[in-house]
């Protein structure tokens, strides 16, 4: 007995039955845009209303600043960012931010005959406070790590390294790779390095371990004291303990050259 075959009209009522259930799904999907949209609109004006009400505490509170900006993110709004938009204006951390960058800036200018254009987040955030004052906006690591992104965004050489679960911040243009990075975390612990302990610690060739120091050396970040003991140490001033705790002139930093 033969099975009869699929009529036209069955093919057309199952196409017809496939165009109603796409038609059916395009609504509903349109349906729920249209009901997040309404959710995404009151979360936002609600958000708007909550940092009415507590500008004061997100502009000096760092934590509660934190806490802003992670509720802010949830709907992909930076209130960081700067420009004269709505948050910037009703917050003025648009300024905040600015004012840090440029204080930032001026930290590492400042201490750059010193330690090269490398300084650790501990003594930037250190002498940043000191420089703002006690009765001045708290500022954190955090907010200071933010204002060196928005710095690197202008491409003016700051960057950040990341050496002993904290980070060097690099204010100078200087090229550096991963070779230099490792060699600046393995000299994290004495705040200098020698050739030997490149070789023995990192596994390198002597050529290698050398054309990094040599780098380091020629861009300032490191010091060579060639009358050391036994062999030649390489000096990181962003890390050597005894040089941050007070300011080290010129003529100072000469005395470790060769």
């Amino acid at each position: 007995m033969h099975r009869r075959g699929v009529g036209a009209g069955a093919i057309a009522k199952k196409k017809l039955a496939e165009a109603k259930y796409k038609e059916r799904g395009t609504v509903l999907a349109e349906d729920q845009i249209v009901q997040m949209s309404k959710q995404l609109e009151t979360f936002k004006s609600n958000l708007e209303e909550f940092a009415s009400k507590h500008k004061q505490e997100i502009r000096k509170n760092p934590q509660f600043r934190v806490q802003f900006q992670e509720m802010c993110a949830t709907i992909g709004v930076d209130p960081l960012a700067s420009g004269k938009g709505f948050w910037s204006e009703m917050l003025g951390v648009g300024d905040f931010y600015y004012e840090l960058g440029v204080q930032i800036i001026e930290v590492c200018l400042a201490l750059k005959h010193r330690n090269g254009g490398l300084i650790t987040l501990d003594e930037l955030h250190q002498r940043v406070l000191k420089g703002r004052g006690k009765y001045a906006q708290d500022v954190s690591q955090d907010d200071l790590m933010r204002a060196i992104k928005k710095l690197k965004v202008m491409g003016n050489g700051f960057g950040m390294i990341p050496v002993g679960g904290s980070y060097l911040v690099q204010s100078v243009p200087a090229e550096l790779n991963m070779d230099h990075t490792v060699v600046l975390q393995l000299a994290e612990k004495k705040g200098y390095v020698t050739v030997s302990e490149i070789k023995h610690s990192l596994k390198w060739e002597k050529e290698r371990a050398c054309h990094v120091l040599d780098h380091l050396l020629k861009e300032g970040l490191a010091w060579l004291d060639s009358q050391a003991a036994g062999e030649a140490q390489y000096w990181l001033p962003a890390l050597f303990s005894e040089l941050t705790s007070r300011d080290v002139t010129p003529e100072e930093a000469n005395q470790m050259t060769p």
